[in-house]
């Protein structure tokens, strides 16, 4: 721990000294507690940091959408529209690598459920499903399911390590909840959590926010975040350990998320990419989502608001959106590259500035939440590497079937639990009725076969299929054809038993 002497100094010479006003108001306990505080910063480092928000104004480039050019289609493949023998030599390739225990998952779990209203980290939010399950078991029996079909498929003992960034604020709950619930069936010494940096908020004047009189106001630094915590964390030298070559990273929001997607894994292999990202047709031109594409030949992502309308509007010749490619945080990095990225460009990433509503104390003391925001964050994406990359590659999937965000509470539009709850259920009936079921609504009458199921309304079958059963609606038949089932449903694996034995 630094002396107060060392961290006066460095403080002063950040232009920060106002950190320490409150300090003789502190009693000994507290005084130590934030003296260990003030001791993790970089004090080094701290002017260039709250200089932060007026370099990256002053040097943010151009309006990138002059320079945009979609990714030439020979780099793209899409689960729609490629041949279906390529999706099967995708999904064999993506499963042999997962048998070898070469594939590695890695989620981005760093932040808070503030937006949903809750004070503990979004995976362990329930959406509301029939079973009750949270995020992370979904996640973890995903995980769980694909192990078994490369097993079953290779005749292996697979694992496929789940790499799990957290922060201060997510880490301690996380550990506590997986460690209550036994790692949902995994081993525990093949879930690694690590935490990624956090970093001071300032406010428009370029000043530290205080959070109490002993405390700084801090945040986790954007999920590009990212390559600095493998380092921080020697994360990447436990994946060699494991042997570890290609890894799916993924944020913790999506419902449903494909964990280890083979097929992804498998289109990315064939294709020598060092990198790849999944994305999703944008619903509408000027839908608020990134667009995946190239700027001046490079691989990036172009933030909605940095696209003008024009732009955004502009058509292909059969009439299809040029800029189609949305991103949903989903990609795919061979170690190699992220070892690359840890050496050499983790310090040339972009920094975002973001606005935010930060609790604080006001210079006499008293506690303000504000109803507007008050500071900034400087943030990184996981998505900034791109750039970086030799050979990157796009996998579009259906909406519908893999993108379903959870971020906003209950009476919000869009990416609420009752959206992303919808959006599984109805995928799940969509599941039963493919393998020959017929479904009952809550009524007990029968929902027509051609019924459209989508997470917009409120599917009239509340069926819910484990990802024990089935990762992505396959070996259903079996079980369901021929059978009415009722509202609600629940196909776990006890039920999967009692099908099979009638």
């Amino acid at each position: 721990m630094l002396s107060l002497e060392k961290v006066r100094e460095g403080l002063a010479s950040a232009g920060q000294s106002h950190v320490l006003q409150f300090w003789p108001e502190l009693s000994e306990e507290e005084r130590d507690t934030f003296l260990k505080e003030l001791s993790q910063l970089d004090l080094d480092g701290l002017k260039d940091h709250c200089e932060g928000p007026q370099r990256v104004a002053a040097s943010w480039p151009d309006s990138p959408d002059e320079n945009m050019e979609p990714v030439p289609p020979e780099f793209i493949g899409s689960v729609k529209k490629s041949d279906r023998s390529a999706l099967e030599e995708w999904e064999n390739e993506g499963l042999m690598k997962i048998s070898e225990n070469r594939v590695g998952v890695l989620l981005l779990a760093g932040g808070q459920g503030t937006r949903l209203g809750v004070p503990y980290p979004k995976g362990m939010y329930n959406v509301g499903l029939p079973s009750g399950k949270t995020l992370y078991q979904i996640q973890a029996e995903r995980i769980l399911k694909i192990q078994e079909l490369s097993d079953r498929k290779h005749g292996s003992k697979c694992t496929v390590p789940w790499y799990i960034m957290t922060s201060e604020f997510t880490l301690a709950p996380t550990e506590k909840f997986f460690k209550e619930n036994n790692y949902f069936g995994l081993e525990s010494s093949n879930i690694v959590m690590f935490e990624q940096r956090m970093i001071p908020a300032l406010d428009s004047d370029q000043k530290i926010i205080m959070q109490g009189k002993g405390k700084l106001a801090m945040a986790p630094d954007g999920n590009g975040g990212l390559y600095q915590a493998l380092v921080d964390n020697k994360v990447l030298e436990d994946m060699k350990k494991r042997g570890v070559e290609y890894l799916h990273v993924y944020c913790v929001d999506n419902i449903l998320v494909k964990m280890a997607d083979p097929v992804f894994i498998g289109f990315c292999v064939s294709k020598g990419a060092d990198c790849g990202a999944k994305v999703v047709a944008k619903a509408y031109p000027t839908e608020p989502v990134g667009v995946v594409c190239r700027v001046r030949g490079v691989a990036q992502v172009v933030e909605y608001n940095e696209i003008r309308e024009i732009t955004a509007e502009r058509r292909g010749p059969g009439g299809e959106l040029m800029f189609n490619a949305g991103n949903i945080c989903n990609h795919f990095f061979t170690r190699a590259f992220l070892q690359d990225v840890a050496e050499k460009f983790k310090d040339q990433l972009r920094q975002h500035i973001a606005l935010k509503k930060v609790p604080c104390v006001d210079m006499c003391g008293n506690h303000v939440t504000p109803t507007q925001p008050n500071g900034i964050k400087l943030e990184k994406f996981v998505f900034d590497v791109f750039p970086f990359s030799r050979n990157f590659v796009v996998f579009e999937v259906l909406r519908e079937d893999e993108f379903s965000p959870l971020k906003n509470a209950d009476g919000a539009a869009t990416d609420s639990p009752t959206t992303a709850r919808n959006a599984l259920l109805a995928q799940h009936s969509r599941w039963a009725t493919a393998a020959g079921a017929m479904l009952l609504d809550e009524h007990g009458n029968l929902i027509p076969p051609t019924a459209s199921v989508s997470a917009v309304d409120s599917p009239a079958a509340r069926c819910e299929i484990s990802p024990l059963v089935s990762y992505f609606g396959e070996g259903l038949e079996k079980l369901l054809r021929g059978k009415t089932l009722p509202s609600p449903f629940i196909l776990d694996e006890k039920m999967a038993k009692e099908l099979q034995a009638q």
